[in-house]
């Protein structure tokens, strides 16, 4: 028994050698190549590093500080000035032309779409909502929101629906409710009324201390009565 497991321990042993020594000479043979490669992934990593450190990390802070004017704008209302900016400061527009690439250049599509839309530009508000995106909740729920708005406006009242339904259905106790009333009312404006009665029902059930609750109670009976 002994002998046997020597044996096989011995073959062991060879098979290791032998893939090893055959590692060996597959390095020797490949040496060049694969010191090139080696090289191209340190290049890779050391050219992104530095492309993020020299590049976008400074286009990211100038951009920062361009938005800020055009934010202040658009808090006091001023949608042209916020959109096209002035003879001193950039607009959201501005920004997304020369800070595409960014955070904030993604940002300032978002701005840029709702302040078309509060000056009645609703296509112009729908092609750049429609491209926007974010994985801030708050901030996609009111984007959909918008782009649901801008849509009805339109008078594309099921891409309204869709855009509705998405922004409602962020659990968001200062959105969903909004969003809600707005999809309700589109489904009675489409003659769906099971659809809007769902919707205001959610109102009430999830949302009962919002301000739409305190009113919705009419919505319901009317989609209800003219369900029948």
């Amino acid at each position: 028994m002994s002998k046997e497991k020597n044996t096989q321990q011995d073959d062991s042993f060879e098979n290791v050698e032998s893939a090893l020594s055959k590692t060996e000479h597959f390095i020797e043979e490949n040496q060049n190549r694969l010191s090139m490669i080696a090289l191209a992934i340190i290049v890779i990593v050391a050219g992104y590093w530095g492309i993020q450190k020299f590049y976008f990390m400074p286009l990211e802070e100038n951009a920062q500080k361009d938005i800020f004017y055009a934010q202040q704008y658009f808090e006091k209302d001023s949608f042209n000035l916020a959109l096209n900016g002035d003879a001193q400061y950039a607009g959201f527009m501005d920004i997304i032309n020369e800070y595409g690439s960014t955070t904030v250049g993604n940002l300032a599509v978002y701005y840029a779409g709702v302040s078309n839309l509060h000056l009645g530009n609703y296509s112009e508000a729908v092609d750049l909502l429609k491209d926007f995106s974010t994985s801030e909740e708050m901030v996609a729920a009111t984007a959909a929101g918008a782009l649901g708005d801008a849509y009805a406006e339109l008078n594309k009242n099921s891409d309204a629906i869709s855009q509705y339904k998405k922004a409602a259905s962020f659990d968001n106790t200062l959105t969903a409710p909004t969003y809600l009333m707005k999809l309700g009312t589109m489904y009675e404006l489409e003659g769906d009324f099971k659809g809007a009665i769902k919707a205001y029902q959610e109102i009430k059930d999830k949302y009962s201390t919002s301000a739409e609750a305190r009113q919705v109670d009419k919505y319901l009976t009317r989609a209800e009565l003219q369900s029948k």
